[in-house]
């Protein structure tokens, strides 16, 4: 999170400096009673403790450690989502909640907007007594819908200023540290020494800095790097640069680097999220491995940098527009783009080797991932699966800003597309279907930007299959519709023809099975053109089902026979008796139970033949249940118990009863 560095110095790890009035505040807001309470009504929601600040304030430090002495009275744990991208860039509703609720172990529809996620959250932290912590918010519009209608959940909540439209908040806003504290910080990274020797010269230093914690540390990280350098030597040089007090600091400090680290510095502020390992920094400057990792090392000594999980290091937010801000004033704007992709042709050769390693042993996958350097392979699909895991949101953030970049589609497709193979090949694509439906949406977006036709299609099917899964039949609807035009735009036979065949199972789930009916016409005439006779057997068999749904038996029984005739053909026994079995059906409800017990007969028969044991059974139990209707229990008894004897110690009878012969 942002402005962390203040508690965590290089010099005074785990420190916290100052802010025990602020702290006492704050504590002191949570006991103080409310409006509601005043005028005799329970809260509605939790109490929102406010901290503003600037950044580089160390306000996310004091939100910490207050969450840290406050998370002992929640049991059900501290939550944190941040809303505000590194460069400032506004995190949407829809991101955070996802975050909230996967770190509740809840899964989120596919697609759900921010509306509906939030109401999740809100529904989740109901019954729940939580600690949120809410860091960098842009305004109350990002606070509101993510405030637990729970008074005994508390909300700490980080931000640049008031957050108006939130009733019953009082922000406590952030100044400098006091004199005290904030040589005790400057402290840490110099040593006592030169402050004890000139103890005026620090305060001046304090002051020019204007007790800002950032601007501290930086200034305290660069007389560390200078055991010879003096307090006010320091104070002089940044009085004389122009600006705020953090950027007068930083831009000291990235003055006196070397040119090489210098580069790689600036160029870190085109990381993903801030965050970047020695590989990322390796491919943003063109370097070795090994000199970006001491770089990058050297820049966590100075405070430019804060250590992460796994390896990595993150770009602290306050820094990362000064950082933006150089490289538009020295960096080439081609160079700059050459590093970008740089870095994502990087992710994306190890996003193919992170689902090449889950291919079997000797295939051609395998054997183009052997041929990566080593620092692109993986050796297990369960060490390839970890780092997709911990790397997720990192990929996902390099994901949007390739699109966003508008001048790298090409390498932003092979992006999407190696990322979207990787998450399907190690969590499924049910499972992932909610990182699929924000990459398809990106896919749409490149595709309708350069007018790719057939990739707008694929996107759009995709995104209306998912959209279908999860409930959403009229949005479906109306993007494989969208789909068909694209599909025709393009000239692709196989997107026409499954956005038709889709849109007709829209309708079909819809209940309006005339529509239905004349969709899936539509389609089998496009497969009986293209004499694709798999698909023709398939889209028989869905014509056959809405026209017995409509009533229309006569039409439903001459598609069954089509769709079993086709199957018959293809050599495909089990779906042949299937078809036969969904004939025998439509025969009962048009009346003719003596063709009907004969036609089920017949599908038991051709069940046998395949030898898929528990389809003949399920025919068994569907064969008695026609005896029993014709009058026949003897023979019904004959034939489930044909059925049990064919299961053993499989389901019962009743339970496969339960399950479709179409599974």
């Amino acid at each position: 999170m942002a402005d962390q560095v203040v508690d965590r110095p290089v010099a005074g790890a785990g420190q916290f400096f100052g802010r025990q009035r602020e702290l006492k505040a704050l504590r002191a807001d949570i006991e103080r009673a409310g409006l509601d309470t005043l005028s005799g009504r329970k809260a509605p929601r939790a109490r929102v403790l406010l901290i503003a600040g600037r950044p580089g304030s160390g306000r996310t430090s004091l939100a910490e450690e207050l969450v840290a002495s406050l998370a002992a009275k929640y049991p059900d744990g501290v939550l944190r989502a941040r809303l505000t991208e590194p460069g400032g860039t506004p995190v949407p509703t829809e991101r955070t909640a996802r975050e909230l609720l996967d770190a509740l172990d809840i899964a989120g529809p596919a697609g759900a907007d921010g509306d509906e996620l939030a109401e999740m959250v809100r529904e989740a932290l109901a019954v729940r007594r939580v600690l949120l912590l809410l860091d960098d918010a842009v305004d109350a519009a990002q606070v509101d819908p993510l405030l637990p209608e729970n008074p005994d959940c508390l909300v700490v909540a980080v931000a640049r200023g008031p957050l108006t439209g939130i009733p019953d908040v009082r922000p406590c806003t952030l100044g400098g540290l006091d004199p005290k504290s904030a040589i005790e910080l400057l402290q840490s990274h110099t040593g006592s020494v030169r402050i004890t020797v000139d103890p005026q010269a620090a305060e001046t230093l304090t002051e020019v800095c204007g007790g800002q914690p950032a601007a501290l540390v930086l200034a305290g990280a660069w007389l560390g790097a200078r055991p010879k350098a003096s307090v006010a030597d320091l104070a002089k040089r940044l009085h004389a640069q122009p600006g705020e007090p953090v950027a007068r600091a930083f831009r000291l400090l990235h003055d006196s680097l070397p040119q090489p680290s210098a580069r790689i510095l600036r160029l870190l502020s085109l990381a993903p999220l801030g965050l970047a390992d020695a590989h990322t920094a390796s491919a943003l400057a063109g370097c070795s491995v090994s000199s970006a990792q001491t770089t990058l090392d050297e820049f966590a000594a100075l405070g430019l940098l804060r250590t992460a999980e796994n390896g990595e290091y993150e770009v602290p937010g306050h820094i990362v527009p000064l950082l933006r801000q150089l490289v538009e004033e020295v960096e080439r704007p081609a160079e700059v783009q050459l590093a970008r992709a740089r870095m994502l042709e990087r992710t994306v050769r190890l996003l193919q080797s992170c689902r090449a390693v889950t291919e079997p042993e000797g295939s051609p996958a395998r054997r183009r991932l052997a041929g990566l350097p080593r620092a692109l392979r993986f050796t297990t699909p369960r060490s390839a699966a970890e780092w997709l895991r911990a790397r997720q949101p990192v990929l996902l953030a390099c994901a949007r800003l390739a699109v966003a970049d508008g001048e790298l589609d090409t390498l932003a497709r092979r992006l999407v597309a190696a990322l979207v193979r990787a998450l399907a090949a190690h969590r499924g694509t049910e499972a992932a279907a909610p990182e699929l439906y924000g990459l398809h949406s990106l896919v749409l977006d490149v595709a309708e930007r350069r007018g790719l036709h057939r990739e707008r299609a694929a996107a759009l099917l995709n995104l209306a299959d998912l959209d279908a899964g999860t409930g959403r039949t009229e949005d479906a609807l109306a993007r494989y519709r969208a789909a068909l035009d694209a599909g025709r735009a393009a000239g692709d036979p196989y997107a026409i023809g499954r956005a038709m065949e889709s849109v007709g199972g829209s309708y079909q789930e819809l209940g309006d099975w005339l529509r239905a009916a004349d969709w899936y016409g539509r389609a089998l005439a496009h497969r009986l053109a293209r004499d694709e006779r798999a698909d023709q057997a398939r889209l028989y068999g869905r014509l056959a089902a809405v026209n017995t749904y409509a009533g229309r038996y006569g039409e439903a029984l001459r598609n069954w026979r089509a769709a079993a005739s086709g199957h018959r053909r293809l050599a495909d026994l089990p779906s042949y008796a299937r078809a036969l079995s969904e004939a025998a059906r439509v025969q009962e409800y048009a009346g003719r139970p003596e063709e009907c017990l004969r036609t089920c007969e017949e599908a038991v028969e051709w069940a046998r033949r395949a030898g898929d044991v528990r389809l003949q059974a399920a025919l068994q139990l569907r064969l008695a249940d026609t005896l029993d209707r014709l009058g026949d229990p003897a023979a019904a008894r004959l034939h489930r118990a044909a059925a049990e004897r064919l299961l053993g110690g499989e389901p019962s009878a009743c339970e496969i009863r339960s399950a479709s012969v179409e599974d």
